[in-house]
């Protein structure tokens, strides 16, 4: 679609694949070597039930390590085949849908009744009571997204109820505990772990919403045409051609208005470098923190006109904002002082002998 370029294309650029390389090796050899510093101090905990939160734990390292051969398994299935057999097969949306749903389901039930569990033994009613709002709040979410938004989608109003759970039962458990104390004494640990799984339901909802309710179209445009879209009526102004530093490109002027107001203005670009002779998309995105509105510039001329492409894709934005809110999270619980250097256990003072 020329929306984005894929990540593939540093086998054009070997500046850009040694940067990845290197970021992977930081990346994966800083996290063996923290794991090879820290192993010696770690300790078995002892025996516990299933039910509890060392069992959610082992749980929901299960439903991870599983989703992460998934992408394995579809990444280099392909691979290996066309290096064996010779025959190719693309492993596309349709496979992975197939397979993490299953595995997403149970990941983000269980995600919310961890923290209510107790360590060594505990018991599922109790906490599943307590998360009871966080319950109701969720079907009514799952009942709105197929009676208000979309009707024929019921996977896709399941997963969105799934968000919504996973937001409301991370503020039940902060809730909780604020209950039992002040906000002053909770544990940054504790609310780290509350960021990161509200944070999970934020990507949740804008992955469902991007995937499921977007809007697409692809129209022949000269300029002067105008086209309605989603509630916008877009038109093309004008075409220029514009020299970069090592390309030439031509730039598309799209006047978007809303109710016969002007609303912004988007100007996508098809470039064409002169030395690679590779021709790129420069997609133009004008987003206000619920949608991302989108448009790219296909061939054309002036005789036939121009292709235009022009994506709405709701809650996108909250992808990204998901990403950030779990890492600010992650940090947030780092600084807990218990955990970067163990809880404190200082010696009495020897007292001088009488």
């Amino acid at each position: 679609s020329g929306v984005l370029t894929s990540v593939h294309a540093f086998a054009q650029d070997p500046a850009r694949g040694m940067f990845i390389l290197a970021f992977l090796l930081f990346v994966t050899g800083g996290g063996l070597a923290l794991y090879a510093w820290r192993a010696p101090q770690l300790q078995g905990g002892g025996l516990f039930q299933p039910v509890s939160r060392e069992g959610a734990l082992i749980l929901n390292n299960l439903l991870l390590c599983t989703l992460a051969a998934t992408v394995l398994l579809g990444t280099l299935y392909p691979l290996f085949l066309d290096l064996l057999t010779g025959n190719k097969v693309s492993v596309g949306p349709p496979f992975f849908n197939a397979t993490f749903v299953p595995l997403c389901a149970p990941l983000f039930a269980a995600l919310c009744v961890g923290p209510f569990l107790g360590w060594k033994r505990a018991e599922l009613w109790p906490a599943l009571m307590r998360l009871r709002v966080a319950l109701v709040v969720s079907l009514a979410a799952i009942v709105v997204a197929m009676t208000m938004i979309d009707s024929r989608s019921t996977l896709a109003a399941l997963a969105f109820g799934f968000g919504v759970w996973l937001i409301v039962g991370s503020l039940a458990s902060l809730t909780d505990r604020v209950r039992s104390g002040t906000l002053r004494t909770l544990p940054r640990s504790t609310l780290g772990m509350v960021i990161a799984h509200a944070s999970l339901g934020v990507v949740v909802l804008g992955s469902v919403a991007t995937s499921s309710w977007n809007t697409e179209l692809m129209h022949t445009m000269k300029p002067g045409d105008r086209i309605d879209f989603a509630g916008y009526s877009v038109q093309l102004e004008r075409m220029d051609e514009v020299r970069g530093p090592n390309y030439i490109a031509e730039r598309a002027t799209l006047a978007v208005s809303v109710g016969g107001k002007p609303y912004t203005v988007l100007q996508p670009e098809r470039r064409l470098f002169t030395v690679q002779r590779r021709q790129v998309a420069e997609t133009a995105i004008q987003t206000n923190g619920l949608r991302d509105f989108y448009a790219t510039l296909g061939e054309g001329n002036p005789q036939q006109g121009w292709v235009i492409r022009l994506y709405l894709n709701p809650l996108a934005p909250w992808i990204w904002l998901g990403a950030a809110l779990c890492a600010l999270g992650g940090f947030v619980s780092l600084s807990d002082r218990r955990l970067r250097i163990g809880a404190p256990s200082r010696k009495p003072a020897l007292q001088p002998a009488e």
